[in-house]
């Protein structure tokens, strides 16, 4: 048996494991949907980032749903500051809409694949719009900490990937294309929205590494070179995981700090989260306009 001889997965959560704890943070949640039936069939999803809490704001009052990650089977809980560790259910300008605010990340001790779980328990039960949102330091030296960029591609050195393992055919094909991964019309909408709510609205490569340690010179240097704008250790795997399953696709990162090679001082967590507000507010007023837009 395949699974049998996949010694290189030491986590052993792949196949079957892995569908069936996928299945039982989907019923887990859609459980608690049930108790609110125009939330039931979610069809938005917007994964929050370090210090973005406030998009939360953003869904109607009521009705809503809240679940800790820690009440969803299977789903690794994370330690980080500035990640709440909820989901909430809620109406996005009318439309079922599930926020994650807050990931847990591989660096903390976990596989892609059991990072990604709960994204997956949200796909199956239908999502197909996905908004992420991460912080990064900004490899463009055009840019500056407070900055919003619009992802238009990504280049994975985390050395890590989801879909490894044996394929979960339920949830999509074996190889999944990636050359436009995000959803050239969507993106379109989300630079208008930006033109309304006045957000200048950067444009670039994002980059993940594994972490948890910030970049040397001489990486930020490389970085560059290879056609980063911004690099960051998180959001390539959800990509990947929602690539995989035929979801459209959109992602902001905050610059939070300069991370070119003539930096003159180190960048520390406090100060990402310090910087990430300043941005936080910008991609709040942009969403604030695209929301309504990402009903069709």
């Amino acid at each position: 048996m395949l699974e049998a001889r996949l010694g290189a997965l030491p986590d052993g959560i792949y196949g079957q494991e892995l569908e069936r704890r996928i299945d039982e943070a989907a019923n887990a949640i859609r459980d608690r949907l049930a108790q609110r039936p125009e939330l039931a069939e979610p069809r938005l999803a917007i994964v929050l980032g370090s210090g973005l809490g406030d998009v939360v704001e953003l869904l109607d009052p009521e009705p809503r749903v809240r679940l800790a990650y820690g009440e969803i089977p299977n789903i690794p809980v994370g330690s980080v500051g500035g990640h709440a560790g909820e989901l909430i259910a809620g109406l996005a300008a009318g439309t079922p809409a599930l926020v994650l605010s807050g990931r847990t990340h591989a660096y903390e001790g976990f596989s892609q694949r059991e990072v990604t779980i709960l994204l997956r328990a949200c796909l199956a039960l239908g999502v197909r719009k996905l908004v992420l949102t991460n912080a990064s330091g900004g490899l463009n030296p055009a840019f500056e900490a407070g900055d919003v960029m619009l992802i238009t591609d990504t280049i994975n050195l985390s050395g890590d990937n989801p879909l490894t393992g044996p394929n979960l055919r339920n949830l999509g094909p074996r190889f999944v294309p990636m050359a436009d991964a995000f959803d050239a019309d969507l993106r379109q909408l989300a630079l208008e929205a930006a033109t309304r709510a006045g957000v200048e609205l950067r444009q670039g490569v994002y980059i993940m590494l594994a972490g948890p340690n910030y970049e040397t010179r001489a990486e930020m240097r490389m970085l560059r070179g290879l056609g980063g704008d911004a690099v960051g250790m998180s959001t390539v795997p959800e990509v990947l995981v929602a690539r995989h399953a035929g979801a459209r696709l959109l992602a902001f990162s905050l610059v939070t700090n300069k991370a070119t090679e003539d930096v003159d001082h180190e960048v520390t967590h406090e100060e990402v989260l310090a910087m990430g507000k300043v941005g936080a507010e910008r991609l709040v007023n942009l969403l604030r306009e695209l929301l309504p837009e990402l009903n069709a």
